[in-house]
């Protein structure tokens, strides 16, 4: 069918018909198929500026593609258009200042690639397909996080292009407020083209995947939790996982398939030195796993889940973790579907996570444990039963959490708990930025913050 005209359009329009708009349109969660009227593939942040003039022009709603991993589906339309920037994905690294300036469409795997040629690295998302804007706009949690803090903590500026076609600059000395709501409030003010980011040296790497059946899951998850809360060093992320034991040579043929109970290790460091740093749990004799050395970029995308698979994910933020929690952690995980991609995951927090949240919009940084019930299935038949579990798990933590959550981990959250997880004091700060650059709320579908209205 003939392409709609948009002036000052650089990149690819493509409409229901045309070849390769199915594929364009698809996004990592299969449970969401939207049928956007069009989609601009930008080239530039000019095409991005001319995608939102047509959209104000003809009435349209407006989605954002990054990466396109939005468990929510902030990426996808039906009947808007989707300024799609994938096609945006470079990466620059400063090796002497240790930055590196990232496009807008540019996922982990392609930042976590071009930085680690110079040895340096910042903390991504746990899967490397995920897009690096949306993450990081949303806070960033990822492997080193008590290490490096969050993404977003390792944001230097933000080029955003707002809904009304002017481009900003967002930094500590220019439009500083935006640049704190940028910690946090993701997608809400504009279109991010260009972020700057604060790189570490990272000479060394290492990855731990330790297995057991899931009936060792309460002996692990107390161990685990002797471990981090006697200081662990902050070089040392990962968590406790249930998950099917995947078809691979170093697992068991008794737990292929199976639900299996994981810890996982991701150090920044030596293998020796997460060796030591784990000692209590491989005294444990896991039956199953590996420990190696690898590059970080190999390391991020170790358990990528690839895209087709149903989504449905939630979170709880807890400010301890008790016997009864862990129990409670232990029993979801008993529920799980199984054999699927799903997993519960029991994460650390503390360290730099909550040591350089003084000032950032989120609130949940205080907490100490995240449970993470994520659930992947392929079977739509499976989608009651799936969203039941994760549902469930959440409900029963409610007792035991602080009240707010990561809105990244949530695939449906309401504007209560969108209020909750930036308290109401940044609530109202987010509004009144939200008002300065955003009044009429184009940017509206990731955990919308609703303008404060006129004086």
């Amino acid at each position: 069918m003939g392409i709609t005209a948009v002036d000052g359009f650089g990149g690819n329009l493509l409409e229901s018909g045309d070849d390769g708009y199915d594929g364009a349109r698809s996004i990592f969660n299969a449970m969401i198929d939207r049928r956007p009227a069009l989609i601009a593939q930008c080239e530039s942040a000019a095409d991005v500026r001319a995608a939102l003039a047509h959209a104000s022009a003809n009435g349209l709603e407006v989605a954002i593609r990054g990466g396109g991993h939005s468990v929510a589906g902030a990426s996808a339309i039906d009947g808007g258009i989707v300024i799609d920037m994938r096609r945006m994905n470079a990466v620059e690294v400063d090796p002497a200042a240790k930055t590196a300036t990232v496009s807008g469409g540019a996922t982990w795997s392609d930042f976590d690639r071009a930085t680690q040629e110079h040895g340096l690295a910042t903390t991504g998302g746990r899967v490397s397909s995920t897009g690096v804007a949306g993450l990081t706009l949303g806070g960033g949690s990822g492997w080193l996080e008590r290490e490096w803090g969050l993404a977003c903590d390792n944001l230097i500026e933000v080029e955003l292009v707002t809904a009304d076609g002017r481009t900003v600059t967002a930094s500590e000395n220019e439009n500083s407020e935006l640049f704190w709501a940028l910690h946090g409030g993701s997608g809400n003010f504009g279109v991010a083209t260009r972020l700057v980011f604060r790189l570490h040296s990272l000479p060394a790497a290492t990855l731990a995947l330790l297995l057991w059946p899931s009936d060792a899951a309460p002996e692990l998850a107390r161990t685990y939790r002797a471990l981090m809360e006697a200081g662990a060093p902050t070089q040392l992320g990962g968590g406790v996982a249930y998950l099917t034991g995947p078809p691979e040579p170093f697992v068991p043929d008794h737990l292929q398939g199976e639900r299996a109970t994981g810890v996982i290790g991701v150090y920044a460091g030596t293998e020796a030195e997460l060796r030591e740093a784990m000692a209590p749990i491989y005294a444990l004799d896991p039956p199953g796993g590996l420990t190696a050395e690898m590059p970080y970029a190999d390391i991020q995308c170790a358990i990528d889940d690839p895209p087709g698979f149903r989504n449905y994910w939630s979170a709880s933020h807890l400010a301890s973790l008790s016997d009864d929690v862990i129990d409670l952690f232990c029993s979801q995980g008993e529920e799980m579907i199984v054999p699927s991609p799903s997993q519960h995951l029991l994460i650390p927090w503390g360290a730099a996570v909550a040591e350089q949240a003084t000032d950032w919009p989120m609130t949940h940084r205080g907490a100490t444990w995240v449970t993470h019930p994520f659930g992947l299935w392929d079977d739509a038949g499976d989608d009651e039963r799936g969203k039941a579990w994760v549902r469930r798990s959440v409900a029963e933590m409610k007792p035991h959490d602080i009240g707010s959550v990561y809105l990244n981990f949530v695939a449906d959250a309401a504007e209560d708990q969108v209020r909750a997880s930036y308290g109401e004091e940044n609530y109202g700060r987010l509004a009144a930025v939200k008002s300065e650059y955003d009044p009429d709320n184009v940017f509206h579908r990731h955990h919308a913050i609703t303008p404060m209205a006129p004086a």
